[in-house]
């Protein structure tokens, strides 16, 4: 994973004259085709005065999980705690909404905009203990950047 490539390509991609919705779902795709480990990648913003998180744009199989409760699951709890959270397995996390079987592990950044958390990207690998800190650095990123979309 050569991470300048990929940081080129996601400001290449902000740079664009399109919707933001547009870049949003650029973002999803171009990092699902470029990196084989991520089988579904995923923004989830809150939704509204609501503690909850609401499924924005994605590339990968169909989810049920459009409406996610703050507290729930991995996104849920990173609406919670502000923090990352890598989940190398799964099957270990008691607190876990399961997206599909074939889910092993999921990685979930926040995004911030004026140190408030009003999103996150989320992916998830059909690979266990896949996710390094080359994972978390492009994808902390990858939200630094989002955030200029997001004005």
């Amino acid at each position: 994973m050569n991470i300048q490539i990929l940081q080129q390509q996601i400001d290449n991609i902000i740079a664009k004259n399109i919707t933001k919705s547009e870049k949003l779902q650029a973002i999803c795709d171009y990092l699902k085709k470029e990196i084989y480990h991520y089988d579904w990648v995923g923004f989830y913003f809150k939704n509204g005065d609501k503690n909850e998180l609401k499924l924005a744009e994605y590339s990968g199989e169909e989810t049920d999980h459009v409406i996610i409760p703050f507290g729930k699951g991995i996104c849920g709890q990173v609406a919670v705690s502000n923090k990352n959270f890598v989940v190398q397995d799964v099957s270990e996390q008691d607190n876990y909404i399961s997206c599909g079987w074939k889910v092993k592990s999921e990685i979930v950044i926040p995004i911030f905009v004026n140190k408030e958390n009003i999103g996150q990207i989320d992916i998830d690998s059909h690979t266990a203990n896949i996710f390094t800190q080359k994972d978390e650095k492009l994808l902390e990123y990858v939200c630094s950047r989002v955030v200029h979309i997001l004005n």
